[in-house]
């Protein structure tokens, strides 16, 4: 076995292209990357993505000629954690996952040295044995097990000498204040809460009081997941909303109102905006924290999700001289992210750009942005108006919500201006509807309206265990090959398993599907008085309008999203299950 062939730590890369999961070029990225970096070989490569987190500790751990563990699949009990101290698990970022009166089998995320695990033993007592486990599996057990914040609770307790930890607590935030440790406490479980939403990619943070503990929950690809938090951290909960007062400029003294705010943060080489909401409740102040990624602008339309007609149509699109498009879709669908791609795209020497927006979420250079601020009469409307004598050539409103927004919008479309815009509607096709109902005159609109897009974000796949699914329905078989216009026996689907990399949920990161309609002039003259969006969509078929759920069934067939996403963002209604449904009268 290559265990036994005298490999050494640094020979990671070696053994990973001899398994056929590096290649030659790749592992001479990885050595480039450690070298400029002085990281471990095995962290260089679980950074540059090319091979999963697992299989990278697999071979580092035969390397090391130690058995590889994975805490997340075993039935760790409280009796088994509790064979070693909290603050050695902290200390070591290590777990006890096996042993008896005389022996403890201890999980490290990194090899220990020989002095390391003779500390262990003199502090222990017992023969100690080494196995190796990823740091993403010991971080979710730990995190699981414990808490997030616990490890800065340990710390607390230990600077107070182990004092009724829960009673001190109130008394200084109460009464006198903080002191300097929980000062620090406080800091450092908010730096954790915000360190693991961008490990988990969050896109939200939701801090909630109640009356005997605190939930915290992230938004992870779309779905808010509740996070374990120390039963103790409920008194620290009005110090934490006062720390993340003070980051984004907030007065700390005022409880009865709402706040909004913003926080600025680095790290490493990325920057990110949080976008702070406060709201007072009966139990105390809540706080939702909008994570906004600064990265995300430089997102090219190749990276959006866009089929490459759909691609190719949309960078077509940026480039008109004049005409509106519009993005339809419900709260959290990625139509921020699309409109930002196409301004970056749009965005050159020759053009001038000015957005109008509420709130502005990410800041552009080289983009003349404006905020709502209708508390003194700054709205959609008449802010556009004034936009419009800056002599824009590309204007970006942020919602059309009224018909005086609507009908700005529509003549700016007219009048030599590209406008982008959002609104809210099921489908691209219900926007030509949906104008007409705010009383735009038909006739405009079919002359301004140059496309509607909409577009939903599906959760994807974990490409690290994807697996085929050999559960499709006969039903969902027979819609998706009539969809794609293949044999029933050549459809296809996958699923996540689950895995250390997605940390079992069988998902990591999202995918837009979009639905494309374009208003040429076949279409454009049945925009009249009492058009029914089932017209709209049969003439629009005949030119290669395909909808939202044909666009999600190719996905499926790629491999990108399972089943059950294609189903949670484009299944209707069954009217037929409503009380009288069917029967006459």
């Amino acid at each position: 076995m290559i265990a036994d062939s005298g490999l050494q730590t640094g020979e990671v890369g070696e053994l990973l292209l001899a398994q056929g999961k590096l290649t030659p070029a790749q592992l001479e990225q990885v050595r480039r990357r450690q070298r400029r970096l002085n990281l471990p070989q095995h962290r260089a490569i679980v950074d540059l993505n090319y091979v999963s987190e697992e299989d990278t500790w697999r071979a580092l751990a035969q390397v090391h000629r130690l058995e590889f563990v994975d805490p997340t699949a075993l039935e760790l009990k409280r009796e088994t954690l509790e064979l070693v101290p909290l603050r050695l698990i902290f200390h070591y970022h290590m777990l006890p996952v096996g042993g008896d009166a005389d022996s403890l089998t201890l999980a490290f995320s990194e090899p220990p040295g020989p002095m390391e695990q003779g500390n262990l033993r003199l502090l222990l007592n017992k023969r100690v044995k080494i196995v190796l486990a990823t740091p993403s599996a010991i971080h979710a057990v730990i995190k699981k097990q414990f808490g997030l914040g616990a490890e800065t609770l340990q710390r607390l307790r230990e600077e107070r000498g182990g004092e009724d930890l829960e009673r001190e607590i109130v008394f200084d935030v109460q009464e006198h204040g903080t002191d300097s440790a929980l000062e620090a406490t406080v800091s450092a479980f908010v730096d954790q809460i915000l360190q693991e939403a961008l490990r988990l990619r969050a896109t939200d943070i939701h801090l909630e009081p109640y009356p005997n503990a605190i939930r915290l929950r992230y938004r992870v690809d779309g779905i808010l997941e509740t996070v374990p938090v120390p039963a103790e951290m409920r008194q620290l909960h009005a110090a934490v909303v006062s720390r993340l007062k003070i980051m984004a400029g907030l007065n700390i003294a005022e409880k009865r109102l709402p706040h909004d705010g913003r926080i600025a943060m680095k790290t490493g080489n990325e920057e990110y905006d949080l976008r702070v909401s406060i709201v007072p409740t009966k139990h105390g102040e809540a706080v939702c924290l909008r994570i906004l990624g600064r990265q995300s602008l430089l997102l090219d339309l190749g990276q959006l999700g866009m089929e490459p007609e759909q691609e190719q149509l949309f960078a077509q699109l940026i480039q008109l001289p004049q005409g509106m498009i519009l993005l339809t879709g419900p709260t959290g669908s990625g139509k921020t992210t699309t409109l930002y791609a196409a301004l970056a795209q749009a965005n050159d020497e020759g053009r001038k750009i000015i957005t109008f927006e509420d709130p502005i979420e990410y800041q552009l250079d080289g983009v003349v942005q404006i905020q709502v601020r209708e508390q003194i009469g700054l709205t959609f409307a008449s802010g556009l108006r004034s936009v419009l004598r800056h002599d824009p050539d590309v204007v970006l409103i942020g919602e059309i919500r009224d018909l005086e927004t609507a009908e700005i919008a529509v003549r700016a479309a007219q009048t030599g201006h590209l406008v982008f815009s959002t609104l809210h509607t099921n489908d691209s096709i219900s926007a030509v509807t949906r104008l007409l109902e705010m009383r735009i005159e038909p006739y405009l609109v079919a002359s301004s309206l140059v496309c509607s897009i909409s577009q939903r974000l599906a959760r994807r796949i974990c490409r690290h265990c994807a697996e085929p699914d050999p559960d499709i329905a006969p039903s969902a078989r027979r819609e998706m090959a009539e969809a794609l216009r293949l044999p029933p026996e050549e459809v296809r689907a996958w699923r996540g398993r689950g895995c250390v990399e997605c940390n079992q949920r069988g998902y990591r990161g999202r995918i837009a599907i979009y639905e494309f309609f374009l208003i040429n002039e076949p279409v454009a003259e049945l925009i009249q008085p009492g058009v029914k969006t089932s017209q709209l969509r049969e003439a629009a078929r005949r030119y290669g309008w395909r909808s939202l759920r044909e666009m999600a069934w190719l996905k499926v067939q790629r491999g990108l999203i399972p089943i059950a996403e294609q189903e949670r963002w484009t299944r209707s209604v069954d009217a037929t299950l409503l009380p009288g449904a069917g029967r006459a009268g």
